[in-house]
């Protein structure tokens, strides 16, 4: 059957599933927002305040359903104000498929108003990225980038449409997303093996047989657990592997959800701001297994002394990663779940519980002093995760809030937490916590973020009560650009400059003019009695803000200086 390119964008769109996409229009892409309008009771577009918005609701949209998202943009400004959303979705594993249109082909290389090369500068920062200048080829492309987004280590990826492509005709023909690997491009490329992205790697038998020895040989084993456990929902597997080797479990800023939080054998986060049970049972292990985890400047503070004592393994699905950071004693190629699963075949249980008492002498949370009237950061998530539903997400932005979060609620299953991790995108999370919500309408979405990082993303309060898309912010607010200051603070002789951020808005009064509510608190009591609130209004499809007042040199504790050693603790 004959079709313009944007009608067979909508329907290669819904071959994949798709009923929900993220963006915002512009000049070359009104051909694919025309036809939109008329899939409009088939695909659910959400309009967002910004593009960048736009961007992170698709991927929290992906996170936290294990879908691919799709977001849209027009050209030029447009389609560079989704790059930290790639960026970020890219450093974090996230399917997100971004379809932007260029101008026409005539104009190409021409400086054409509102042309930009996307495909050139989002290169570095995608699984993949696609020119498409024949209306001919669009369908197979788009078939190939959601398979190359879900597919083995998943990721962004972006197709960029000439915008007469969206107008030329050409002959579509429905092929159901099964079939997708055996038809056209995708298939020839697959059978080319031109890019491991389609290619799931399988275990090496051997490799798997050799850790199983070193366990076996092991008498203080450690685990820690990625991001690529939560990636490739392997949390079932990984649960149990910990339980036959008997081991403490640290957890990877992305890790959080591949193991209970309270589970007995976690141990915290590792790294700068790991707990002391994570970095000392790290100093101290013979044996460190690292599941989906990219050994990143954070956790691998001073590669040459890290895990000193231990022989260290790396199971990842990407090789590209296997000694990038770290140097490693043995390594599986494979996805987290499938070398998980061939290991508990194998594996026998143990008992290691003189080292896990050594490990969990340690502190794995820090305690805070309680000053009466003002709220502690552990105050402000414990009450949050007593008085919420026990599924709920938690999308946050970047700072100390994002730190604090990690360390004091406890996750319990993949997609629960949705941060920014690699990138440190601080606009991050509100869109993340529309696209979660929009994702899992019955589940409490929170927003948790700093005074700094809401000021950044506070424009999609506005997407948030249009399409009543309920998000709970809470704004833990100190006045200050709190985790630059804390440098500031501890290795900058305290010259404080530019961190002070005691200025407009009143956050309360910005939900207000936008059509929620909210409220400012200053105690556990007040926290208890907004939180109530805004889960009443939630009932109603209404959002809410509240601004916990916090003190201003409140630090996230521990703290390890970046290309120390991980013992070293700067704070305790």
């Amino acid at each position: 059957m004959e079709m313009t390119g944007a009608k067979i964008l909508m329907e290669c769109l819904l071959e994949q599933g798709v009923d929900l996409v993220f963006g915002y229009p512009g000049g070359t892409i009104l051909n694919v927002y025309d036809e939109l309008y008329r899939y409009r009771d088939r695909i659910t577009h959400i309009l967002t305040a910004h593009e960048q918005g736009a961007s992170h609701a698709a991927d929290g949209y992906a996170r936290s359903t294990g879908k691919v998202g799709v977001c849209l943009a027009t050209s030029g400004p447009g389609a560079t104000n989704l790059t930290t959303g790639i960026a970020t979705a890219y450093m974090d594993s996230s399917p997100v498929v971004f379809i932007t249109c260029n101008v026409n082909q005539n104009l190409i290389g021409k400086d054409a108003f509102q042309e930009v090369d996307i495909t050139g500068i989002t290169m570095p920062i995608t699984k993949c990225t696609y020119l498409v200048r024949d209306a001919a080829s669009l369908a197979d492309i788009v078939r190939e980038a959601f398979a190359i987004a879900r597919s083995g280590r998943p990721g962004p990826v972006l197709v960029d449409i000439v915008k007469n492509v969206t107008a030329e005709k050409a002959e579509y023909e429905y092929l159901p997303r099964e079939k997708h690997a055996s038809s056209g491009r995708l298939a020839a490329l697959i059978r080319r093996a031109r890019t491991s992205s389609l290619k799931m790697p399988e275990p090496d038998q051997d490799d798997v047989n050799k850790l199983v020895e070193m366990i076996d040989q092991a008498k203080k084993p450690m685990l820690i657990c990625g991001g690529g456990v939560v990636r490739s929902r392997a949390h079932q597997e990984f649960r149990e592997f910990a339980r036959r080797i008997d081991a403490p479990v640290a957890i990877t800023l992305m890790g959080a959800g591949g193991i209970e939080g309270r589970d007995p054998l976690a141990t915290g986060m590792i790294g700068m701001h790991g707990s002391k049970a994570s970095n000392m049972a790290c100093d101290g292990c013979d044996l460190l297994i690292a599941v989906g985890c990219r050994f990143s400047d954070r956790v691998a503070l001073k590669p040459a002394t890290f895990a000193k004592q231990a022989q260290i393994v790396h199971i990842d699905i990407d090789r590209a990663e296997i000694n990038k950071n770290i140097q490693t004693d043995h390594h599986i190629i494979g996805s987290a779940r499938q070398v998980l699963e061939l290991l508990n075949r194998k594996v026998p249980k143990y008992d290691h519980s003189d080292w896990k008492n050594y490990v969990f002498s340690f502190p794995t949370e820090t305690r805070y002093d309680e000053t009466p009237g003002i709220l502690s950061p552990k105050q402000i998530l414990d009450t949050i995760a007593r008085t919420c539903p026990q599924d709920t997400i938690v999308a946050t932005d970047v700072g100390q809030h994002q730190m604090w979060a990690i360390q004091h609620f406890h996750f319990d299953y993949p997609g629960q937490l949705l941060t920014s991790g690699g990138f440190g995108a601080m606009g991050f999370g509100l869109g993340a916590a529309i696209g979660a919500k929009l994702g899992n309408p019955d589940k409490t979405v929170i927003h948790i973020t700093g005074d700094g990082s809401f000021r950044m993303n506070c424009n999609e309060l506005s997407t948030e009560e249009f399409y009543k898309a309920p998000v709970i912010t809470v704004v833990m607010n100190n006045h200050r650009l709190g985790m630059v200051r804390q440098w500031q603070e501890l290795t900058y002789d305290k010259r404080f400059y530019q961190t002070t951020t005691e200025r407009g808005p009143d956050f309360v009064k910005l939900a207000q003019a936008n059509g929620l509510d909210g409220a400012t608190v200053r105690t556990v009591e007040e926290l208890e009695t907004a939180i109530q609130a805004a889960l009443e209004q939630q009932e109603q499809g209404l959002g809410y803000v509240i601004d916990c007042q916090i003190q201003e040199g409140e630090l996230v504790r521990p703290m390890v200086n970046g290309g120390t050693h991980i013992t070293e603790f700067l704070v305790n």
